[in-house]
């Protein structure tokens, strides 16, 4: 039995093109396809230098968090400021690129080119260098804990 994949797994790195546009690996548009996300909500993350990106229901996550707090709470206003504050929808060209806009390179440093990292039901855009620091540190910090007596 094909399984088809429905999640955003493993990472790739593009080159920008001189009209600023980056394609989206084949796999994560797969992803895409499969789960009928046309429209893209993409934020900035809360803990790297990253976008996040994702379909709508992705945004609707996050508003049902806010909704669950008193409305007036530094939390839910928190929150806001960084999913609404911190957020754009974007969409793929028809080749299945994506436009690296000021929002993208101003937060991530990306210049010429961009790793996409998949995240299970999101995908991130990083700077391929910070993105390879960032996920070393992970695996040592890991393997450090691992070694720790218990």
């Amino acid at each position: 039995m094909l399984r088809v994949m429905n999640r955003f797994l493993s990472h790739a790195t593009n080159r920008i093109d001189a009209k600023g546009r980056v394609s989206v690996p084949s796999s994560f548009r797969g992803v895409l396809a499969k789960l009928d996300i046309a429209e893209l909500y993409c934020f900035q993350d809360f803990v790297f230098p990253a976008i996040s990106a994702g379909g709508p229901e992705l945004l609707d996550r996050f508003e049902r968090q806010i909704a669950g707090e008193d409305p007036f709470s530094p939390q839910a206003n928190e929150m806001s400021l960084l999913i609404h504050g911190g957020g754009v929808f974007m969409k793929l060209d028809q080749e299945g690129r994506l436009m690296v806009t000021d929002f993208i390179r101003d937060f991530t440093g990306i210049t010429n080119e961009v790793t996409f990292v998949g995240r299970a039901d999101h995908f991130q855009l990083w700077a391929p260098q910070v993105f390879q620091e960032t996920q070393a540190a992970a695996r040592q910090e890991r393997r450090l804990r691992g070694l720790r007596p218990g």
